[in-house]
């Protein structure tokens, strides 16, 4: 009998799954699976557990939001296995589960892992770290990752984001600013920013369409979007227009597919990773690692992978 590891934060999302245990272990032993669960005790772990004991099973499913899942990722490239993923949505957000069709209501993303086929994706590295679909820093990192998603779905996620930064800029610091350097495409460009992100996903923070369009999370590229640092609230306006619109090609704008990026600061900028901390770092080499690992998914319903 295949082996397979369930790994779940039981605080995720409320703690939904713990409702659903018995039918998801279920729907796991009727496939085929003889089943090992461990709810997470603690911070990284899931990465713990994964990288010592990955090379234990033949399916490694984890459930929690992106953090668990960004931790899981992390244990199989760290601990060199070649094991495939199954995701149970169970967070807030799960941007990389919904930009890869899962299914967010639990039972039915534990039967779309036992019928579904296992497909590679790309993972970000970033310098010595992993990440699955963003790394992000600036001054709305935090906005679109720590909100309350049932107000983001009453009145638009997008709606909100503008929103808050419309807020934001009530008290907007026009001195604040994270000066870096890009390399990419044979580009330099050197300016003062307000947010940037390279990303891997169709949704952002809850946000479809924030990586531009075209998006696919298996192509060797990843997808940057880097907002100047506006100099007067006229400015700023114009930039949350041109989000609105999606427009990035506004003149505040930077916006590349590449499949390597290097940044350089002369002092440390805060990162984060997937939503998490990700650290202060002012040199940094970003890149695509194509088709490293392998998430099961239901080929009908995954728009963000090119199949």
């Amino acid at each position: 009998m295949k082996k397979l590891l369930f790994i779940y934060n039981p605080h995720s999302g409320k703690g939904q799954v713990n409702g659903h245990l018995a039918e998801i272990i279920d729907t796991f032993t009727k496939g085929g699976y003889e089943v090992t669960a461990r709810p997470t005790q603690s911070r990284n772990d899931a990465y713990d557990t994964v990288r010592a004991r990955g090379c234990e099973f033949e399916l490694i499913v984890c459930s929690g939001g992106d953090g668990t899942t960004n931790e899981t990722i992390k244990g199989i490239m760290d601990g060199g296995h070649h094991v495939p993923v199954g995701i149970i949505p169970a967070g807030t957000m799960n941007d990389f589960a919904s930009s890869l069709g899962i299914p967010k209501y639990m039972p039915d993303a534990a039967a779309a892992i036992v019928n579904g086929t296992a497909e590679f994706v790309d993972v970000g590295a970033f310098n010595e770290r992993y990440f699955t679909y963003v790394a992000a820093f600036g001054v709305f990192t935090e906005v679109s990752y720590a909100t309350d998603q049932q107000l983001k779905n009453s009145i638009g996620t997008l709606a909100y984001l503008v929103g808050a930064m419309k807020e934001a800029s009530q008290n907007l610091d026009m001195s604040r600013k994270y000066t870096l350097t890009i390399e990419c495409n044979g580009q330099t460009v050197t300016d003062d920013f307000l947010y940037g992100m390279v990303a891997n996903s169709l949704s952002v923070g809850g946000i479809k369409g924030l990586a531009g369009k075209d998006v696919s999370m298996n192509d060797g590229v990843f997808e940057g979007l880097f907002i100047k640092k506006p100099n007067s609230l006229i400015e700023f306006n114009q930039i949350l227009t041109a989000l609105i619109k999606h427009d990035f090609d506004s003149p505040y704008i930077y916006y590349f597919k590449s499949s390597e990026f290097c940044f350089h600061a002369h002092n440390d900028i805060p990162w984060t990773l997937d939503g998490e901390y990700g650290g202060n770092e002012a040199d940094i080499s970003l890149c695509p690692l194509h088709n490293v690992l392998k998430i099961v998914v239901n080929k009908e319903n995954c728009n963000g992978l090119s199949l």
